[in-house]
């Protein structure tokens, strides 16, 4: 499957996206991810976009779109992808639609994760991540707690609440979700390829998407 994932943050892109991975053998793909690799690979377009990344700056579309260009030629995209959490903006949109021309490669659907903002703020502002880089485990206060309170399970590592995780912040990112991606629903409607699934249970959200493909 080729899929895009759309959704507000904590609208459960990432979880989904694990899950289809094992539906197919189809890679998840996220901004973030193809950065880090192209860094720590030391490609030139990697060591481009660490000089913004260490500025605390956001890396330039065209640097972006360089670098998920080498990502889905290599070989484990063959078997499909699922971009999570990108484009995030109208023009990274358009520039996707001309690489994957260029490639020859067809998307299936964008799928747009349908999520209530209460339960948004809900889910986020209980969102409890291990502080350890290497294994950042994510746990839920209310729905998957740690077994000892605070304590990672797997590294013992604490865990904390991350700074973009406090109601304040989590408002202030569903505000720019909703004004610079919330417009790509209307883009990838014209397209014909949208596909909007209300449910909140990743398990039903999977089942919707496997049926609709």
């Amino acid at each position: 499957m080729k899929l895009i994932l759309l959704g507000a943050p904590g609208a459960g892109k990432g979880t989904v996206a694990k899950l289809l991975t094992e539906v197919d053998g189809s890679v998840q793909i996220s901004t973030g991810d193809i950065l880090r690799g192209a860094v720590a690979a030391g490609t030139e377009l990697g060591k481009k976009a660490q000089g913004f990344m260490d500025a605390g700056d956001l890396v330039p579309d065209d640097l972006i779109m360089g670098i998920m260009g080498d990502r889905l030629q290599e070989d484990d995209c063959a078997k499909g992808f699922l971009l999570d959490g990108f484009p995030r903006t109208i023009p990274q949109a358009e520039a996707l639609k001309v690489l994957l021309t260029d490639l020859g490669i067809e998307l299936d659907m964008a799928v747009n994760l349908d999520v209530a903002r209460d339960v948004i703020l809900d889910r986020l502002s209980t969102r409890r991540t291990c502080s350890n880089s290497d294994c950042q485990a994510i746990y839920n206060v209310k729905s998957n707690p740690t077994k000892e309170e605070g304590i990672c399970d797997k590294c013992g590592s604490p865990v904390v609440q991350r700074a973009d995780e406090t109601e304040e912040a989590i408002t202030h990112r569903l505000e720019t979700y909703n004004e610079k991606t919330a417009p790509l629903i209307g883009f990838y409607e014209k397209e014909g390829l949208i596909v909007n699934v209300n449910a909140t249970s990743s398990d039903a959200v999977v089942a919707a998407i496997t049926e609709k493909l």
